[in-house]
């Protein structure tokens, strides 16, 4: 009796280091599911939008040594009617207006400043477009039509087996994806506790295998499209798609701060969806695009790939391009959006860019999307 009651205890005493030196190894992991779990509550969101790099794992995107590129300021923009209880009604953390290239309005609101990095959420992957259009001019890429296992190998025998890079561009790709951010068992939310434990992004895009229709049948807005199109970029170039970005677009266009990424555990960008930058700086990219690439005498996105990837191209008619989405009775208008409301709106009609930062968890109430574009409209025709 006392020797099974000494094997028991030190069986005891085992499991309890174990679990001790467990704890201590996988305690980020937890830190960062917990932060994931607690990522979107009412007393938290506004702060964590703004600290992304005190939940995640991040790396840094070089802005280089150019001196900052000036905003002038322009006139100051009256706001139209209803703006003011918009922005409430929104939880809109900051807005920021150009109009002819000068800054006309600038305003940040529940704590937040100018200097916040803001996650930029799926505003990021018009930032990849842009990058994906120099790949293509460099002609590192032969034509869009190629199919996206000839760069990314690892792919073959997963649902993208098939896909080709215009239907990742146009999130026509055809894979079995579930984007309710809502769903706790959805896929994007699987994805998004796979970034928090350190995962591997690109293993959990090999590993999804089953499709909802053949590829370029129809248009479904599926996130882990734009990571399958920076793994093309990746072994298209031979390079880290986020210091490719760093090198051609972010450090040309001198930002007043060193952006970052999220990243998994491997270190590879959270390029659908993880940047993070200052609010003037999201609206001096969004200047760039509607200036046709070019920035202070320099072009740096070919003009012929902005006309390309932000007109309507997706399949049975969506209002979406490459990695761009375009309004209802746009004229020209086009945008780039992120859940809980954030905006790079870019009106050539109006000579105007709006950028919107938010902290809406209300965003996917109906109505809400073409609330908040009406409004944009409304701001871009406003003087």
């Amino acid at each position: 009796m006392r020797k099974a009651l000494w094997i028991a205890l030190r069986v005891v005493a085992v499991v309890v280091l174990a679990a001790a030196v467990l704890g201590v190894w996988k305690r980020e992991e937890i830190v960062r599911l917990m932060a994931v779990n607690s990522l979107f509550a009412e007393d938290k969101i506004t702060a964590n939008f703004s600290h992304m790099d005190r939940l995640f794992l991040t790396r840094p995107l070089s802005r280089g040594d150019r001196p900052v590129s000036s905003l002038p300021e322009g006139p100051a923009l009256t706001l139209p009617e209803g703006a003011g209880g918009w922005i409430a009604a929104r939880s809109v953390t900051a807005l920021v207006v150009l109009k002819g290239g000068r800054l006309v309005h600038e305003s940040y609101y529940r704590g937040t400043g100018p200097e916040d990095l803001r996650i930029s959420w799926s505003v990021a992957k018009s930032f990849l477009s842009g990058l994906f259009g120099i790949v293509l001019a460099e002609g590192k890429i032969a034509s869009l039509d190629e199919p996206v296992t000839r760069y990314a190998p690892t792919l073959a025998g997963s649902a993208y087996d098939g896909a080709t890079i215009r239907h990742v561009l146009n999130m026509a790709a055809g894979v079995a994806f579930n984007e309710d951010y809502l769903d706790y068992g959805s896929d994007i939310n699987r994805m998004g506790r796979v970034l928090a434990l350190g995962g591997s992004m690109d293993g959990f895009a090999a590993g999804l295998t089953v499709r909802a229709a053949a590829p370029g049948t129809y248009w479904h807005y599926v996130s882990i499209d734009t990571h399958v199109l920076g793994m093309v970029i990746a072994g298209a170039t031979g390079r880290d798609p986020a210091e490719l970005l760093a090198e051609r677009i972010i450090q040309p266009l001198g930002l007043e701060a060193e952006p970052y990424y999220l990243t998994d555990g491997d270190g590879t960008a959270f390029v659908l969806g993880g940047l993070n930058m200052r609010s003037r700086d999201y609206a001096r990219f969004g200047q760039m695009i509607l200036q046709k690439g070019e920035w202070q005498g320099r072009q740096i996105v070919p003009a012929d790939w902005i006309d390309a990837s932000t007109r309507p191209s997706a399949p049975g008619g969506a209002l979406y391009g490459y990695q761009w989405w375009i309004p209802e009775n746009a004229d020209g208008d086009v945008m780039a959006r992120g859940i809980y409301g954030q905006y790079i709106y870019i009106s050539p009609r109006h000579d105007t860019v709006i950028v919107v930062n938010a902290a809406d968890r209300g965003f996917e109430e109906p109505g809400v999307d073409a609330e908040n574009v009406a409004m944009l409209q409304a701001i871009a025709a406003a003087r």
